[in-house]
């Protein structure tokens, strides 16, 4: 039975606090505590810091006289990154065997899905990967009749089914509703799974795909249990509240059994802070089952002026305490009419360059945001990007592919290192290159889609005089991004692929695929950068106004972040507005949502989405509400929680 002392947790303060900060004493519950428990914390409460304290002890007690290891599963890279980050340094045994530090994603695919793919297929996977697995979809041609007499639902089938653990047409965990296709012997049930059978086999896998053959290995195979048990002794699952209902179905099935594995499995999270798309992912799955539960109600990101206004807003009644030191903004309603609306953006500028610009301790650049829920909408409902017309939903810093070639190069993390920088440049370019070969159907003599080492490796064995052209080029084009001669490089590369096509594979003529890809009038870009305007450039989604920038995104692109100021912009989702829905938590009254009635649900999603966005900023929170959806109660609204603004023209 390890125990974690004093002078354990100090050692961890001296590494992750500030010289005059220590964890109190709700966090040094949590750290001490090695038996199965859930974390309750509210937001900016350092839970993720509490568990790498956590982890920074227990290294010193590694390896375990057993062989044993410890897995910490987070739900993204960039929360596996942070954790490499701030203690790789300082944890050398936690990251190599027999521990495991990653995704839930890619602890499925190393653990279950890949293994039984291999013993299945005698190979690994081409990629699991959603993108590339819609590139590949096809209309079979048996199916064609009903795909054309159906078009909507046809769709549907054809990127939303899913071959189930018996090699059954599903939904996939994304969609709801019964399955159109109900008789498994008609011409287009057979031909839709022949061709999803056909993708699987080729290696191509999207990320359902990689859940259900770990159901499969679980199931066929029960021994995966006590091996993964018995390889991890300690089982920490950060954000836990963001696991979808299979993903958190599937690590109780491994590592809590109803109580039954001999694992200390500590979940770590917030429920109020569970937000998803899709309906099946609403259900309240994240439930204690008798386990202790253990709570953090002190928020370290924002005082008390804030957190007497998000607390409203958690689905689940809990105490927020603020304990930042910083002094923030009473938080601020901006409210407009539909003339107004364009002036939401300029008017929160104005009360940032009023109430924060003259306060010298506060970092303005890149921690500023404006988000809302939807991206966009119709009929005249309001969605982001009627407050920012040129909200372009386009830009995710960890794709690897994107629409357009100027995406992939204009998506390169250029850092302040020129050899990184190149490497970044190098990966993009051949990750475009890995997909126009997709897009061409080119194939190596295995009939697998190349990878960037089976690639570079087939050049150098196969065409050695155009591998050492195409590593120039490579050099080259990499240079010229970090040099920010991006243009130059897009006319470079386009002039480039049909001939390495040609010379290569024998290709005769690009697909319209990949003619998009790479596309455009060239001539009419050269024109456009000639005349000032770099058309080549993927727009930013930044507000400007006065040298301050808002980036602009939704909430979901928000989570886990912590900004100076945030301005949430209400937006129209089915039927309705968060001003409208969440009126008794704008007056800090209790919300009163009990029903399973699709009201209720509707006020639910509202409620947790208002939560996370409104929970973010440090010191100035601002909330967008139109006049009249929130006429008949925003007298009410008491003065001591908001300050109210009318936005003018």
């Amino acid at each position: 039975m390890l125990i974690i002392t004093d002078n354990d947790i100090r050692y961890a303060e001296r590494i992750l606090l500030s010289k005059e900060l220590e964890f109190d004493q709700q966090r040094k519950d949590f750290i001490r505590n090695l038996e199965t428990i859930d974390l309750q914390a509210v937001p900016g409460s350092g839970k993720t810091t509490s568990l790498l304290a956590k982890l920074l002890i227990l290294e010193n007690r590694l390896p375990f006289n057993d062989g044993s290891g410890i897995l910490v599963i987070s739900h993204t890279n960039t929360a596996v990154d942070e954790i490499k980050e701030r203690i790789g340094g300082f944890c050398p045994k936690l990251f190599s065997y027999p521990n495991f530090v990653g995704t839930i994603q890619s602890f499925v695919d190393h653990f279950l899905a890949t293994p039984l793919f291999v013993n299945t297929y005698r190979r690994k996977p081409y990629r699991i990967d959603d993108e590339i697995y819609e590139e590949k979809v096809y209309r079979p041609g048996r199916a064609q009749g009903w795909l054309s007499n159906n078009p909507n639902i046809g769709e549907k089938v054809l990127f939303g089914s899913r071959l189930n653990s018996v090699d059954d047409l599903v939904w996939g965990f994304n969609y709801s509703g019964t399955f159109p296709l109900k008789a498994k012997t008609s011409d287009t049930y057979r031909a839709i799974c022949e061709m999803k059978k056909k993708l699987r086999s080729n290696g191509v896998l999207c990320f359902d795909d990689a859940y259900f053959l770990a159901m499969k290995a679980v199931a066929e195979y029960p021994i995966l249990k006590r091996l993964l048990r018995s390889r991890f002794r300690y089982v920490f699952v950060d954000e836990m509240q963001d696991m979808d209902k299979h993903q958190y179905d599937l690590l109780e099935e491994l590592f809590y059994d109803g109580g039954k594995a001999d694992v200390i499995f500590q979940r770590i999270g917030d429920k109020n802070q569970a937000i998803f798309s899709g309906a099946m992912r609403l259900e309240d799955f994240w439930n204690s089952d008798g386990r202790e539960v253990l709570n953090v109600d002190g928020s370290c990101r924002f005082s008390d002026e804030i957190a007497s206004v998000v607390k409203w807003f958690a689905l689940e009644p809990k105490p927020v305490l603020g304990r930042s030191p910083n002094k923030s903004v009473k938080p601020h309603l901006l409210v407009y009419r539909s003339e107004t609306i364009l002036n939401v953006l300029p008017t929160f500028v104005d009360l940032i360059k009023e109430k924060l610009a003259t306060n010298g301790t506060v970092n303005l650049i890149g921690n500023v945001k404006a988000i809302g829920w939807r991206k966009s909408a119709e009929d005249g409902k309001v969605a982001i990007n009627d407050y920012f017309p040129q909200f372009n939903d386009d830009t995710h810093i960890n794709k690897i592919d994107y629409s357009t070639l100027r995406g992939y190069l204009h998506n390169v993390k250029v850092g302040e290192f020129q050899e990184n920088s190149l490497a970044e440049g190098r990966k993009n370019i051949l990750n475009a290159f890995l997909r126009i070969l997709r897009y061409e159907n080119i194939t190596d003599q295995d009939g697998r889609y190349y990878s960037k080492r089976r690639l570079m490796s087939f050049l150098g064995a196969e065409k050695p005089s155009l591998y050492e052209e195409f590593k120039l080029n490579l050099y080259i084009w990499s240079k010229g991004i970090y040099e920010e001669n991006t243009s130059d490089v897009i006319k470079s590369i386009k002039e480039v692929v049909p001939i390495f096509l040609k010379n290569v594979f024998g290709a005769s003529e690009l697909s319209n695929e990949t003619e998009q890809l790479i596309g455009g009038d060239l001539n009419k870009s050269i024109e456009s950068e000639r005349n000032g305007a770099d058309a080549l450039i993927e727009p930013q989604n930044l507000y400007e106004k006065d040298g301050y920038a808002v980036e602009v995104g939704t909430i979901h692109s928000i989570k886990g972040e912590t900004h100076v100021a945030t301005l949430y912009m209400e937006t129209y989702y089915d039927k309705g507005y968060e001003s409208e829905r969440l009126k008794k938590c704008f007056l800090g009254k209790p919300h009163g949502f009990s029903s399973d009635t699709s009201k209720d649900i509707r006020k639910k999603e509202s409620i947790k989405m208002a939560y996370v966005g409104m929970s973010r900023p440090t010191h100035l929170l601002c909330v967008a509400v139109h006049e009249e959806r929130a006429a008949d109660y925003l007298d009410d609204i008491p003065d001591d929680n908001w300050e109210k603004i009318m936005v003018t023209e």
